[in-house]
């Protein structure tokens, strides 16, 4: 029996974020690297015991630096500036001050909506990773506060606490490495390209596999699986809209692929789907897996990680460049 997987499972392998689940102040991008521009949305999702929130301060870390917050219609924009507890190097200059404060108030955010805060700024290049690092937040009322200000001892766990300061871990930058090129391959009669996935969050129970395959022969075949190193196994489904909603089910019989005919698996199509994540896929990783096709056989293969929400490998302008592997 086919499976059709629920609007929530397609969220989910989207990684879409729902606002309704968010009852603590968060950022909206929770990791960064040292020295990589960083651009702050700070989510507010309700007031102070059911009152109007009318100012919200937001202390930044000693981490980020080169703030610059975006005004916001209907809110009166301030900040508080000091000095750096160390001084960095930006375009020549040494920067030993800068903005370390944030207060926007005098607007009217009601208990039960939410609204997001935006600043830009950058990670100090000399910020340490891997590390989180916390940014107090204070929500001011008519009659009273809504504090999320708690900062876990050193070495602990921010899990627990009742009103947890919104966190950024930060993790090593990628290291630049040469352009990349898409990787071909040919099995018989099949030329298969560019197979590529998407970085994915930590806990991401399930990550999507895209790739392009070309039947050069007579006679049709069928993807029907195949293997990912991070993933406990492998399916081919197809995304589709169901009455208006996008719905993803599983292909038992697998992807046919008619003679002389080419069949790409991109988001929002047919793709391949690694259920039961062992771990977050990191953008620039490669990944070993395999493809089976119901009568050419087995072929390993490497997936390339695009970055999170890509829509395209990052090497798809190479394509023609690639290198090709016969089977």
């Amino acid at each position: 029996m086919m499976k059709l997987l629920s609007a929530a499972a397609v969220a989910a392998f989207f990684c879409m974020p729902s606002v309704s689940a968010q009852a603590h102040a968060t950022f909206e991008r929770a990791e960064a690297s040292p020295g990589v521009p960083y651009k702050g949305v700070l989510r507010v999702p309700h007031g102070c015991n059911g009152e109007a929130t009318h100012t919200v301060r937001l202390k930044l870390p000693d981490e980020i630096v080169s703030v610059k917050p975006m005004p916001k219609a209907g809110w009166t924009l301030t900040t508080s500036r000091a000095p750096y507890a160390q001084a960095y190097e930006e375009h020549g200059r040494k920067m030993t001050e800068g903005v370390r404060e944030i207060v926007w108030s005098g607007g009217a955010l009601q208990s039960d909506h939410y609204d997001e805060f935006v600043f830009m700024g950058r990670i100090a290049p000399h910020a340490k990773a891997p590390a989180t690092i916390f940014a107090p937040v204070v929500q001011e009322c008519a009659n009273g506060q809504q504090r999320w200000d708690q900062v876990p001892a050193e070495g602990q766990s921010a899990r627990g606490l009742k009103e947890p300061a919104p966190a950024i871990r930060l993790v090593a930058a990628a290291q630049p490495t040469a352009a990349p090129v898409s990787r071909v391959y040919t099995l018989g009669s099949l030329k298969i390209e560019r197979p590529w996935t998407r970085a994915t969050p930590r806990s991401a129970p399930v990550a999507g596999g895209y790739l392009k395959v070309t039947n050069n022969g007579a006679v049709a075949d069928r993807l029907v699986g195949g293997s990912f190193d991070l993933a406990a196994r492998v399916e081919v489904h197809e995304m589709s809209d169901v009455g208006g909603m996008m719905r993803m089910r599983e292909l038992p019989l697998g992807l046919e692929i008619a003679p002389g005919a080419s069949v790409e698996l991109r988001p929002g199509g047919y793709h391949l789907m690694f259920m039961d994540l062992k771990q977050g896929i990191v953008a620039g990783q490669n990944v070993k897996g395999a493809l089976v096709f119901e009568k050419a056989g087995r072929i390993e293969v490497e997936f390339d990680a695009a970055p999170l929400g890509a829509s395209a490998p990052a090497a798809e302008h190479q394509h023609q460049h690639g290198h090709e592997h016969k089977h």
